[in-house]
């Protein structure tokens, strides 16, 4: 089991540095192509935003529906029909207004969780070094002519701790991974549903 664990460590030492010479984020722990930001257009099929438009965007009833929007505890149908009544007495300039206003809070969460996931990335990185350094620590102790076996049991309960936040931290970025493409369909969705609803 402990050399599976060294295993997998090194292999996202050599991913690290794989990244790196190919030139892209070598903090980045995705397999999802890293993209910081989204814009507009890849979501949004109404009007593009003018002047009037940006005036709106502030507004305290539209911030205020594009908090509750988005917010991914509210499920899409549900925000579906809140629009729907939004809809009702808005001009297509605040429906706009509101997808901007939306767009903005989603792509800077996105923006944020991204910035977070490479801090991860490049933690793991670190924590794989750590692990074949002290690897190669312990074999050095075990080549001594005199080992110290409670020194190299040391190392070795120092060893298992480190594999096992570095495989716990493994499993959990296939969530942390999709969270921001989770985000993005929900801009994609809710673009979707304002745009069905501007006036032709």
């Amino acid at each position: 089991m402990m050399k599976k664990f060294l295993m997998m460590a090194g292999l996202a030492l050599i991913c690290g540095q794989a990244w790196a010479d190919t030139g892209t984020d070598p903090d980045w722990p995705c397999i999802q192509r890293k993209q910081p930001h989204l814009s507009l257009g890849q979501v949004w099929t109404g009007p593009v935003p003018d002047e009037a438009v940006q005036a709106l965007v502030s507004d305290p009833a539209i911030a205020g529906f594009a908090d509750r929007l988005e917010q991914r505890r509210l499920p899409i149908a549900d925000a579906e029909t809140q629009i729907a009544e939004f809809a009702a007495t808005a001009s297509n300039d605040q429906l706009t207004a509101l997808m901007v206003a939306v767009f903005e809070r989603l792509d800077d969460h996105r923006g944020a969780l991204i910035q977070g996931i490479s801090r991860y990335g490049h933690k793991q990185v670190d924590l794989a070094r750590s692990i074949e350094d002290r690897r190669a620590r312990m074999a050095e102790m075990e080549r001594a002519e005199s080992p110290d076996f409670d020194a190299i049991d040391a190392q070795e309960a120092a060893l298992d701790w480190e594999t096992r936040i570095f495989t716990d931290r493994q499993q959990a970025l296939t969530y942390v991974c999709e969270t921001p493409v989770i985000i993005e369909q929900r801009a994609f969705a809710l673009g979707r549903v304002i745009a069905a609803a501007i006036q032709p």
